[in-house]
């Protein structure tokens, strides 16, 4: 009577490995890092939708004492290397962000986004903010009227 085999002999699980291993260090140059860049491209954008609207809503809160609003100005030259958050009548700077390297962002008209007390976006403001890497871009664009921030992909 014949017996059954139940396993595998050591022997057959190193050549195994071994086969694996060679398939892996094929593979991992080849492994793209697009997709981490352009995770970083959009969680950019997602940041400063954020912020943008957190400087509407700072304007709006302190309408009574600040008739002069706040507003997001980007730093540095196109491709810009991040922003501040400041407010328009004192001038003082509440919060500063850089972008990580790897993710471009460009602004279409002023690099300056101004917001009113009463919410809407000043019309000297910029009009559109696209971040992008790796071939993928996020735009933020504005309703001039309200200070409403959209966000698409493209």
């Amino acid at each position: 009577m014949a017996r059954s085999r139940r396993g595998f002999s050591l022997a057959e699980l190193v050549v195994v490995v071994a086969i694996m291993a060679v398939m892996a260090a094929m593979v991992v140059p080849r492994f793209s890092y697009g997709l981490v860049r352009r995770r970083k491209a959009e969680a950019t954008a997602y940041k400063l939708m954020a912020d943008l609207r957190l400087a509407r809503s700072m304007a709006i809160r302190d309408a009574a004492s600040n008739d002069h609003g706040f507003e997001l100005d980007m730093t540095g030259s196109s491709p810009y290397s991040g922003y501040q958050i400041k407010n328009s009548k004192t001038g003082a700077v509440l919060d500063t962000q850089s972008f990580e390297s790897g993710v471009t962002v460009t602004c279409t008209g002023s690099n300056k986004f101004k917001f009113e007390p009463l919410g809407n976006l000043k019309s000297d403001s910029g009009t559109r903010i696209t971040a992008s890497a790796d071939g993928r871009s996020f735009v933020l664009t504005f309703v001039f009227a309200t200070g409403a921030v959209k966000y698409a992909a493209t």
